[in-house]
Protein backbone atom coordinates (compact mmCIF):
# COMPACT_ATOMS: atom_id res chain seq x y z
CA UNK A 1 0.00 0.00 0.00
CA UNK A 2 1.35 3.29 -0.75
CA UNK A 3 2.27 5.55 1.80
CA UNK A 4 -0.08 8.33 0.54
CA UNK A 5 -3.32 5.78 1.57
CA UNK A 6 -2.70 4.06 4.59
CA UNK A 7 -4.88 5.22 7.23
CA UNK A 8 -6.58 7.82 4.86
CA UNK A 9 -10.66 7.63 4.74
CA UNK A 10 -11.14 6.20 1.66
CA UNK A 11 -15.35 7.04 0.43
CA UNK A 12 -16.26 3.75 -2.19
CA UNK A 13 -19.81 4.00 -3.31
CA UNK A 14 -21.00 1.08 -5.00
CA UNK A 15 -19.05 -1.11 -2.55
CA UNK A 16 -21.09 -4.16 -2.21
CA UNK A 17 -19.95 -6.05 -4.98
CA UNK A 18 -17.77 -6.22 -8.20
CA UNK A 19 -15.62 -4.18 -8.46
CA UNK A 20 -16.03 -1.39 -5.52
CA UNK A 21 -16.29 -4.74 -3.02
CA UNK A 22 -12.16 -5.08 -4.99
CA UNK A 23 -11.16 -1.80 -4.24
CA UNK A 24 -12.95 -1.51 -0.41
CA UNK A 25 -10.75 -5.31 -0.13
CA UNK A 26 -7.75 -4.33 -1.91
CA UNK A 27 -7.40 -0.62 -0.08
CA UNK A 28 -8.95 -1.91 3.73
CA UNK A 29 -6.44 -5.37 4.04
CA UNK A 30 -3.29 -2.70 3.47
CA UNK A 31 -4.00 0.47 5.72
CA UNK A 32 -6.85 2.57 4.65
CA UNK A 33 -9.79 3.58 6.59
CA UNK A 34 -12.63 2.13 4.62
CA UNK A 35 -15.89 3.46 4.12
CA UNK A 36 -18.52 0.98 2.20
CA UNK A 37 -21.39 2.93 1.04
CA UNK A 38 -24.19 1.14 -1.23
CA UNK A 39 -28.29 -0.02 -0.25
CA UNK A 40 -27.87 -3.73 0.27
CA UNK A 41 -26.73 -3.62 4.47
CA UNK A 42 -26.26 -7.97 4.33
CA UNK A 43 -23.75 -7.56 1.38
CA UNK A 44 -22.00 -4.49 2.89
CA UNK A 45 -21.55 -6.24 6.20
CA UNK A 46 -19.80 -9.51 4.73
CA UNK A 47 -17.64 -7.14 2.89
CA UNK A 48 -16.90 -5.17 6.19
CA UNK A 49 -16.68 -8.86 8.35
CA UNK A 50 -14.00 -10.20 5.40
CA UNK A 51 -11.53 -6.44 6.14
CA UNK A 52 -11.60 -6.77 9.43
CA UNK A 53 -10.79 -10.24 9.74
CA UNK A 54 -7.86 -9.89 7.29
CA UNK A 55 -6.39 -6.84 10.15
CA UNK A 56 -7.97 -4.13 8.27
CA UNK A 57 -10.40 -1.27 9.05
CA UNK A 58 -14.12 -0.32 7.69
CA UNK A 59 -17.04 1.65 8.00
CA UNK A 60 -20.26 0.79 6.47
CA UNK A 61 -22.66 3.41 5.46
CA UNK A 62 -26.31 2.49 3.51
CA UNK A 63 -27.46 4.91 1.61
CA UNK A 64 -28.99 4.99 -2.11
CA UNK A 65 -26.06 7.89 -4.01
CA UNK A 66 -28.93 8.84 -6.63
CA UNK A 67 -30.86 10.84 -3.73
CA UNK A 68 -28.80 13.81 -3.05
CA UNK A 69 -30.45 14.59 0.70
CA UNK A 70 -28.66 11.01 1.69
CA UNK A 71 -25.17 11.89 0.11
CA UNK A 72 -25.23 14.91 1.97
CA UNK A 73 -26.25 13.23 5.28
CA UNK A 74 -23.50 10.29 4.08
CA UNK A 75 -20.58 13.00 3.83
CA UNK A 76 -21.85 14.56 7.47
CA UNK A 77 -21.89 11.07 8.88
CA UNK A 78 -18.09 10.36 7.74
CA UNK A 79 -16.54 13.64 8.94
CA UNK A 80 -18.46 13.51 12.05
CA UNK A 81 -17.02 9.99 13.12
CA UNK A 82 -13.35 10.60 11.18
CA UNK A 83 -12.79 14.10 11.08
CA UNK A 84 -11.58 14.18 7.00
CA UNK A 85 -12.06 12.72 4.07
CA UNK A 86 -9.03 11.74 1.95
CA UNK A 87 -10.34 10.12 -1.26
CA UNK A 88 -13.63 9.79 -2.80
CA UNK A 89 -14.24 6.43 -5.00
CA UNK A 90 -17.52 7.21 -7.15
CA UNK A 91 -18.07 3.71 -7.80
CA UNK A 92 -21.89 2.73 -7.88
CA UNK A 93 -23.70 2.58 -11.31
CA UNK A 94 -26.23 0.63 -13.58
CA UNK A 95 -26.41 -0.08 -17.38
CA UNK A 96 -29.18 -0.82 -19.94
CA UNK A 97 -29.77 -2.80 -23.26
CA UNK A 98 -32.76 -1.83 -25.16
CA UNK A 99 -33.43 0.27 -28.21
CA UNK A 100 -34.18 3.85 -27.36
CA UNK A 101 -37.58 4.10 -29.04
CA UNK A 102 -38.95 1.31 -27.03
CA UNK A 103 -37.52 2.16 -24.28
CA UNK A 104 -39.61 3.96 -21.22
CA UNK A 105 -38.04 7.77 -20.28
CA UNK A 106 -37.91 7.23 -16.54
CA UNK A 107 -35.60 4.59 -17.29
CA UNK A 108 -32.81 6.84 -18.92
CA UNK A 109 -33.50 8.98 -15.81
CA UNK A 110 -32.82 6.25 -13.08
CA UNK A 111 -29.28 5.66 -15.51
CA UNK A 112 -28.70 8.97 -15.11
CA UNK A 113 -29.85 9.29 -11.30
CA UNK A 114 -27.22 6.99 -10.16
CA UNK A 115 -24.09 7.40 -12.47
CA UNK A 116 -24.13 11.47 -13.20
CA UNK A 117 -26.62 12.61 -10.45
CA UNK A 118 -25.14 10.26 -7.95
CA UNK A 119 -21.34 11.16 -8.87
CA UNK A 120 -22.21 14.85 -8.72
CA UNK A 121 -23.98 14.95 -5.18
CA UNK A 122 -21.11 12.61 -3.72
CA UNK A 123 -18.70 14.65 -5.05
CA UNK A 124 -20.57 17.95 -3.99
CA UNK A 125 -20.47 17.17 -0.01
CA UNK A 126 -17.35 15.84 -0.09
CA UNK A 127 -15.71 18.57 -1.68
CA UNK A 128 -14.74 20.94 0.71
CA UNK A 129 -13.53 18.15 2.99
CA UNK A 130 -11.60 16.67 0.08
CA UNK A 131 -9.89 20.12 -0.26
CA UNK A 132 -8.84 20.48 3.09
CA UNK A 133 -6.59 17.20 2.27
CA UNK A 134 -5.78 17.80 -0.87
CA UNK A 135 -7.65 14.60 -1.73
CA UNK A 136 -8.83 12.64 -4.80
CA UNK A 137 -11.85 12.29 -6.44
CA UNK A 138 -12.13 8.87 -8.87
CA UNK A 139 -15.06 8.21 -11.59
CA UNK A 140 -15.01 4.77 -12.78
CA UNK A 141 -16.12 5.34 -15.94
CA UNK A 142 -16.38 3.22 -18.72
CA UNK A 143 -15.36 3.29 -22.71
CA UNK A 144 -18.94 4.19 -23.22
CA UNK A 145 -17.94 7.62 -22.11
CA UNK A 146 -16.05 8.55 -25.35
CA UNK A 147 -17.60 5.79 -27.66
CA UNK A 148 -21.44 6.07 -27.48
CA UNK A 149 -22.90 2.07 -27.70
CA UNK A 150 -25.72 0.80 -29.30
CA UNK A 151 -28.65 -0.45 -27.30
CA UNK A 152 -26.78 1.58 -24.17
CA UNK A 153 -27.96 5.44 -25.02
CA UNK A 154 -28.54 6.16 -21.15
CA UNK A 155 -25.43 4.47 -19.88
CA UNK A 156 -23.57 6.26 -23.02
CA UNK A 157 -25.40 9.78 -21.84
CA UNK A 158 -24.49 9.38 -18.10
CA UNK A 159 -20.77 8.11 -18.51
CA UNK A 160 -20.40 11.27 -21.12
CA UNK A 161 -21.60 13.71 -18.53
CA UNK A 162 -19.66 12.02 -16.02
CA UNK A 163 -16.56 12.56 -17.60
CA UNK A 164 -17.41 16.53 -18.30
CA UNK A 165 -18.45 16.82 -15.04
CA UNK A 166 -14.82 15.74 -13.74
CA UNK A 167 -13.28 17.35 -16.13
CA UNK A 168 -14.20 20.44 -15.29
CA UNK A 169 -14.02 19.75 -11.97
CA UNK A 170 -10.15 19.04 -12.24
CA UNK A 171 -9.88 22.52 -14.07
CA UNK A 172 -12.15 24.40 -12.19
CA UNK A 173 -9.90 23.22 -8.61
CA UNK A 174 -6.71 22.51 -10.42
CA UNK A 175 -4.76 25.23 -8.51
CA UNK A 176 -5.77 23.96 -4.93
CA UNK A 177 -4.74 20.75 -5.07
CA UNK A 178 -7.50 18.21 -5.74
CA UNK A 179 -6.40 15.27 -8.41
CA UNK A 180 -9.32 13.97 -10.46
CA UNK A 181 -9.00 10.37 -11.91
CA UNK A 182 -11.15 8.49 -14.66
CA UNK A 183 -10.86 4.87 -14.68
CA UNK A 184 -12.15 3.10 -17.35
CA UNK A 185 -12.00 -0.39 -16.50
CA UNK A 186 -13.16 -2.48 -19.99
CA UNK A 187 -15.49 -5.25 -19.42
CA UNK A 188 -15.05 -6.76 -15.62
CA UNK A 189 -16.79 -10.05 -14.51
CA UNK A 190 -19.23 -8.37 -12.21
CA UNK A 191 -23.30 -8.23 -12.14
CA UNK A 192 -23.50 -4.97 -13.71
CA UNK A 193 -25.05 -7.03 -16.98
CA UNK A 194 -27.10 -9.02 -15.41
CA UNK A 195 -28.68 -6.07 -13.26
CA UNK A 196 -28.83 -3.87 -16.65
CA UNK A 197 -32.17 -2.19 -17.00
CA UNK A 198 -34.33 -3.81 -20.04
CA UNK A 199 -36.71 -1.03 -22.48
CA UNK A 200 -39.39 -1.40 -19.30
CA UNK A 201 -36.86 -1.03 -16.39
CA UNK A 202 -36.87 -4.67 -15.77
CA UNK A 203 -33.11 -6.07 -14.48
CA UNK A 204 -32.15 -7.83 -17.87
CA UNK A 205 -31.70 -11.12 -15.44
CA UNK A 206 -28.61 -12.65 -17.18
CA UNK A 207 -25.07 -11.55 -18.71
CA UNK A 208 -24.66 -11.82 -22.49
CA UNK A 209 -21.49 -12.41 -22.37
CA UNK A 210 -19.33 -14.81 -20.50
CA UNK A 211 -18.28 -13.24 -17.19
CA UNK A 212 -15.24 -15.65 -17.15
CA UNK A 213 -13.58 -14.65 -19.74
CA UNK A 214 -13.85 -10.83 -18.43
CA UNK A 215 -11.18 -8.81 -16.09
CA UNK A 216 -11.26 -9.81 -12.17
CA UNK A 217 -12.62 -6.75 -9.73
CA UNK A 218 -9.45 -7.32 -8.33
CA UNK A 219 -7.34 -6.67 -11.03
CA UNK A 220 -9.04 -3.05 -11.89
CA UNK A 221 -9.02 -2.78 -8.21
CA UNK A 222 -5.21 -2.93 -7.81
CA UNK A 223 -4.43 -0.59 -11.44
CA UNK A 224 -6.87 1.92 -9.61
CA UNK A 225 -5.12 2.20 -6.91
CA UNK A 226 -1.81 2.89 -8.39
CA UNK A 227 -3.34 5.37 -10.62
CA UNK A 228 -4.68 7.46 -7.41
CA UNK A 229 -1.05 7.02 -6.29
CA UNK A 230 0.23 8.30 -9.27
CA UNK A 231 -1.78 11.16 -9.65
CA UNK A 232 -2.98 9.93 -13.39
CA UNK A 233 -5.64 11.72 -14.60
CA UNK A 234 -7.06 9.26 -17.02
CA UNK A 235 -6.47 4.84 -16.73
CA UNK A 236 -8.03 3.03 -19.60
CA UNK A 237 -7.43 -0.59 -18.78
CA UNK A 238 -7.27 -2.43 -22.30
CA UNK A 239 -5.94 -2.17 -25.05
CA UNK A 240 -9.35 -2.56 -27.16
CA UNK A 241 -10.10 0.74 -25.01
CA UNK A 242 -7.37 2.18 -25.83
CA UNK A 243 -8.16 1.18 -29.62
CA UNK A 244 -11.68 2.45 -29.54
CA UNK A 245 -10.94 6.45 -28.11
CA UNK A 246 -7.68 6.23 -30.53
CA UNK A 247 -10.13 5.08 -33.57
CA UNK A 248 -12.98 7.43 -32.45
CA UNK A 249 -10.62 10.19 -33.12
CA UNK A 250 -9.31 9.42 -36.33
CA UNK A 251 -11.92 7.01 -38.28
CA UNK A 252 -15.50 7.74 -36.38
CA UNK A 253 -17.40 6.30 -39.35
CA UNK A 254 -15.31 2.55 -39.52
CA UNK A 255 -15.35 2.85 -35.94
CA UNK A 256 -19.49 3.29 -36.15
CA UNK A 257 -19.51 -0.02 -38.39
CA UNK A 258 -17.26 -2.48 -36.25
CA UNK A 259 -19.04 -1.33 -33.00
CA UNK A 260 -22.50 -1.88 -34.47
CA UNK A 261 -21.31 -5.42 -35.80
CA UNK A 262 -19.76 -5.96 -32.58
CA UNK A 263 -22.43 -5.62 -30.09
CA UNK A 264 -24.97 -7.02 -32.69
CA UNK A 265 -23.71 -10.61 -31.86
CA UNK A 266 -24.70 -10.71 -28.31
CA UNK A 267 -27.30 -13.57 -27.50
CA UNK A 268 -30.44 -11.41 -27.67
CA UNK A 269 -29.01 -8.01 -28.93
CA UNK A 270 -32.18 -5.81 -29.14
CA UNK A 271 -30.69 -5.02 -32.77
CA UNK A 272 -29.09 -6.65 -35.60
Amino acid sequence: MPSELKDKVVIITGASSGIGRALAEELGVSGALVVLVARREVLLKTCAASIEAAGGKAFIVVADISREEECKRLMEEIVARFGRIDVLINNAGVSMRALFHQTEPDVLQRIMDVNFWGTVYCTRYALPHLLETRGTVVGISSVAGFKGLPGRTGYSASKFAMHGFLEALRVEYMKMGLHVLIVCPGFTRSEIRSKALTANGAPQGSSPRDEQKMMEPSMVARKTIRAIKKHRRLLILTMEGKLVIALQRLFPGALDRVVYKQMAKEPNSPFK
